[in-house]
């Protein structure tokens, strides 16, 4: 069984991932009132993605014998410069994640729980993907600097992202 300490972190984990979907569901209805239905697609699927991870914790912590508690989730950016901007905060947005994950994860080692490190390694690697999603994307958006053909391509690549089982 985990510590309290732990618990009422990985608990904490657990509201901020909801509150990350929350974050790119705002992202999706902007993309979308652009009429740029691909990007839109992109951050639907990751705001599920992130429930999908939040749900990761919620099992986990009833595995170590603790309770999640739901908490409040506050509002997220709404209004945006330009796609560019909207992947800029997404980036830092996971970047945040990382720096959640990795505290996380110092904290099991530093109470030496081997399963609670266990389990955080695989988000350790999630967030190496998700950070170099957004960066690939960012560099493509920067380098086409609002030329409509590639935002249009590239938003008809985006509009083919399907959400993927996670394991």
């Amino acid at each position: 069984m985990a510590s309290e300490k732990l618990l009422k972190e990985l608990n904490d984990q657990f509201n901020f991932e909801l509150e990350s979907g929350y974050y790119y569901m705002a992202m999706a209805a902007y993309c979308a009132e652009e009429n740029l239905d691909g990007f839109a697609n992109f951050f639907i699927i990751q705001g599920q993605e992130e429930y999908l991870h939040a749900m990761k914790f919620f099992d986990f912590i009833n595995d170590m014998d603790g309770r999640v508690i739901m908490k409040a989730i506050g509002e997220p950016q709404n209004e945006f410069e330009s796609l560019v901007h909207v992947f800029e905060t997404a980036l830092k947005h996971e970047e945040l994640v990382t720096s959640r994950i990795n505290k996380l994860m110092d904290l099991a080692k530093e109470e030496k729980d081997y399963a609670t490190i266990s389990f955080l390694q695989w988000f350790v690697d999630e967030q190496l993907e998700e950070e170099n999603s957004m960066k690939d994307i960012l560099v493509k958006l920067k380098r086409m600097d609002g030329h409509f053909q590639g935002i249009y391509m590239l938003d008809r690549e985006l509009a083919g992202r399907t959400l993927e089982p996670i394991e």
